[in-house]
């Protein structure tokens, strides 16, 4: 498929974090764009100011007259059912049908791709390498499945030869892509209604490694079953973080590559999991050729991701955070920050699961890495694709906590509940619509400080 060909593009699940990036894209380009969603968010809101018309009622009517099958991409979500029906007019009059993987595919196999694989980490990790390459001259577009503080968008430069793709392993939509240079973080059991077990995410995640013929540019932590080059801190590895210390709220450390050491590296997001994160894209931007001097001054100018580990208030006497954790890996790496910037202090933990399927599959994984922390507030399963399963509810995981402090809230009696706690650092957790409450918890939490 040409995308020179094409005129218009048109979206069934535009406002989606992907999506939108992906919307954003060809409206740089000059393309005609358009679309649909179910419901009105802040996303949305941002691409209709941008130009681009979005409609929220799935009728044929509202599809523009001159988008015509010749001269227009259609491009879904595995999110919208397939009795939608302006997908099925689309696939009906044969137009060009497109998952947003597979046009990620089509895109990066015209440019110099940089593909971040991995069951966590990976927008973080495409976040810091986009950002470097954007700040030391490179002709990069970085598609990013968040958004990134220092651009307040998921979209990243306006580059034709260079990208920074996220390769995502749900729907093995990462095999679609052709990237020249590729990273694993990660390789945890998840999307086990996909995959069905472990050995079969490792297999895909193998798959997708074989596309990197020259092992010297794929990037791997120790203990995955690859072969490539090593990143780890505080541990021997082709390019390891070493020396690491806090300083002024920031990480500082050095770095050994297979050229030399390079010393006192700035980083500003806490965790070891960000330095983990910071440390594979250094190297992958080491390896493109990069200068080590621009990759370090852009790494601490790097402001970090809305909704990761994100400060929403910051004070002496209050702290709130706001995470897109949704796997115990990642609230385990969400704990450990909190524990090691706030090592004496009760932290209240609100969580809201996604998916029952999820939830069924790392119930106990959950209960564990929740009971850590001082309080918590656990919150209906937020379904997302999936309708209920029978026994799988949040009373079922609650009773798991081996934790005294722990109580069940609606979303409607959330603030209040929140409120009532006396901790000082608090940290709402979750993938699905928590994260349209941050703004109310946050101004709430303001007038009652």
């Amino acid at each position: 498929m040409n995308l020179n060909q094409i005129h218009n593009v048109y979206f069934i699940g535009i406002g989606g974090i992907g999506m939108s990036a992906l919307a954003r894209y060809f409206k740089n380009i000059g393309k005609q764009v358009s679309g649909y969603d179910k419901t009105p968010t802040a996303l949305t809101k941002e691409l209709i100011e941008s130009g681009i018309a979005i409609h929220f009622e799935d009728s044929i009517d509202l599809i523009p007259k001159d988008y015509f099958a010749e001269n227009t991409l259609v491009i879904i979500t595995p999110a919208v059912p397939k009795t939608h029906s302006e997908w099925n007019y689309f696939l009906e009059r044969e137009y060009h049908v497109k998952k947003r993987a597979e046009v990620l595919g089509i895109i990066t196999k015209d440019t110099f791709c940089f593909a971040v694989a991995g069951t966590h980490g990976k927008t973080t990790t495409s976040s810091i390498l986009g950002h470097i390459l954007y700040e030391s001259g490179a002709d990069v577009t970085a598609f990013i499945g968040g958004i990134v503080e220092n651009y307040n968008s998921n979209l990243i430069g306006s580059g034709k030869t260079v990208t920074v793709v996220e390769a995502d392993e749900f729907d093995r939509s990462f095999l679609h892509l052709h990237p020249n240079i590729a990273c694993i973080t990660s390789m945890d059991a998840d999307h086990l209604d996909i995959y069905g077990t472990s050995a079969a995410i490792e297999e895909s995640f193998v798959e997708f490694a074989n596309k990197i013929e020259n092992k010297d540019r794929l990037f791997i932590t120790k203990e995955l079953p690859l072969e490539g080059v090593t990143v780890a801190v505080n541990e021997d590895a082709v390019y390891s973080a070493f020396n690491v210390r806090i300083d002024n709220g920031s990480y500082v450390f050095d770095i050994k590559t297979p050229d030399g050491i390079l010393t006192d590296f700035r980083f500003g997001l806490p965790g070891k999991h960000n330095l983990m994160n910071a440390l594979m894209a250094i190297a992958m931007a080491i390896n493109f050729g990069t200068p080590t001097g621009a990759i370090a001054i852009a790494l601490a100018s790097f402001k970090g991701i809305k909704r990761r580990f994100s400060y929403q208030i910051k004070t002496d006497d209050l702290v709130y955070i706001d995470d897109y954790a949704h796997h115990p890996t990642e609230i385990n790496a969400v704990y450990q920050a909190v524990r090691e910037l706030y090592p004496t202090k009760k932290v209240l933990a609100v969580f809201q699961p996604h998916l029952f399927s999820r939830t069924r599959d790392f119930a106990d994984d959950f209960a564990k890495s929740l009971a850590n922390f001082d309080e918590i507030i656990l919150m209906d399963i937020y379904p997302a694709r999936e309708l209920p399963m029978e026994g799988i509810t949040s009373e079922w995981l609650l009773s798991k906590i081996d934790n005294p402090n722990k109580k069940l809230v609606s979303k409607e009696n959330l603030i209040d509940a929140i409120l009532e706690s006396d901790a000082p650092i608090i940290v709402t957790i979750g993938a699905g619509d928590i994260g349209e409450l941050v703004g109310e918890i946050k101004r709430t939490l303001n007038e009652n400080i």
